[in-house]
This record gives C-alpha cells, structure tokens and sequence, in this order.
C-alpha cells in the first residue's frame, strides 16, 4: 500500500500524500491491521514519530485502554526490520560505552521511570555517554523505552548486547578493517582512509562531529540506515587511539 503520512484533525486523523508539518509517518498502513482487535476496547489513539520528512520514517501508534497500553512501532516500510537500521551502531562499536553501560546497569533499581539527569549525577558520565550507556543496556534487553512517558525504564529479556553484535554484519566488517589496520587516520583528525582490497574510500568529519564516507552505501543513504562500515572502523581505531594517548599521559 506504500507510504502515507496522517495529519491530526479535529477528533481523527486526515491521510496525506506529502509529509507537511505535523504529518506522522504512516508506512504501509496495512500493518495497522494488528490493532483491530482491541481498537473497540481503546479509550483513545497516540501517535508517535519524528519530525515529517521526505524519506519515510519509523512511527509507534499507541492504544490506550483500561488499565493498560498497546504500542505498535511500524519500521520505515514493511520491507525493512529495525535490525537493519544501524542507528544504534556508534555506540554498539565503542568500548567507552561498553564499560559506561556495565556501570550504569549496577545503578539501574526497577524504576519504571529512568532519569538520565539522576544516573550522570550518580556515575559521574556526561548525559551523552549515560544516553550511549542505555542504547546498549537497550540492545541487551536490560532497559525498555516507554512512547507516553518519553522515558527508559528497567527490565530484563532473555537475550544479550554480545549476540546482538554478533548478528550485525556492518558490524562485524567495522572490527575486521579495524583489527587488519586497514583504517589510517591522516594529520589534523578530520580525514581518514579505509582500504579495502584494492579499494580505498575515505571519511571525513565536520565541524559538528558529523561522519561522511565517499562509498555507495553513504552515498544512497546518506546516514539514513546509520553509519557504513568504514566510519564505525574509523570511530573504532580513533577511540583506540584517544585511549592509548590517554593511558601514555598518565603514565608519564
């Protein structure tokens, strides 16, 4: 049925073809079959999602019913799983999150609501590396995100941040590349290289942090599936770097 956009009005909700300001993604609306059998118990609808923009985008759509939620998160189209997204793989590929999360998840208490305001001030991390530190609690299955209470909350499923990894390809490519010094960070920062066979791309960083990659696969995406490999190979060696100067300074 391909990808729409809705717009609030009045009491329902108008399709529109175009993602105008206030429009929530609405890819393949066909999916929402799967709230029909509790829609006439439903006290009202929520929907959720970012700011409308031409490419189509993830959204959750919220049923409230007594006593209780239903959240549906529909992916970007329905031929595409959240699996393959990769936004959450700069965090997943960093060892400074790995260990930030390991710290976090001690101070982690059943809360059903997760401050990260309260866990920087109680572990001493910037909000960011807390924020970094949950994506992989989150990969884990340690913490859970709740739409209505725009808010983490703890939990625990049968599956781990390291399998997760595992599953990943562009993952896995990033360590291979950084592990065979195929990345070589040139003077100044801003610019590397990455080799690969007889290929050689290069990823350069902005003003604002911001990575880009002169491959194909940044090239169509343009971050919009996350980083390609090349850029998490390069945030890889530079941590590694960053990490050896640091333990060489304090060694002197």
């Amino acid at each position: 049925a391909g990808v729409g956009w809705v717009v609030p009005a009045g009491k329902t909700l108008r399709p529109t073809t175009r993602p105008v300001p206030g429009a929530v993604c609405l890819p393949g609306p066909e999916r929402l079959v799967a709230l029909q059998r509790v829609m006439r118990h439903a006290l009202a609808l929520r929907v959720y999602g970012p700011v409308a923009a031409g490419e189509p985008t993830a959204s959750a759509w919220e049923a409230v019913l007594p006593g209780m939620r239903l959240t549906l998160t529909l992916s970007p189209n329905a031929s595409r799983g959240f699996s393959g997204e990769g936004g959450v793989l700069d965090s997943l590929a960093t060892q400074t999150a790995e260990r930030d999360a390991e710290l976090i998840a001690v101070l982690l208490a059943w809360e059903p609501r997760i401050e990260v305001g309260d866990l920087a001030a109680q572990s001493g991390l910037s909000p960011e590396r807390v924020r970094a530190a949950l994506t992989r609690l989150g990969t884990a299955g340690q913490i859970g995100y709740d739409t209505a209470e725009a808010a983490y909350f703890h939990r625990q499923l049968p599956y781990d941040a390291g399998r997760a990894e595992a599953a990943n390809p562009r993952l896995r490519a990033a360590r291979a590349l950084a592990d065979a010094g195929a990345v070589r960070l040139e003077e100044g920062g801003a610019t590397a290289v990455v080799t690969v066979d007889d290929h050689i791309q290069r990823v350069r960083t902005d003003e604002s942090g911001r990575l880009s990659c002169t491959c194909l696969w940044w090239g169509k995406y343009r971050g919009g599936r996350g980083p390609c490999k090349h850029a998490l190979a390069v945030g890889m060696v530079r941590e590694s770097a960053a990490g050896a100067t640091e333990a060489k300074g304090a060694g002197a």
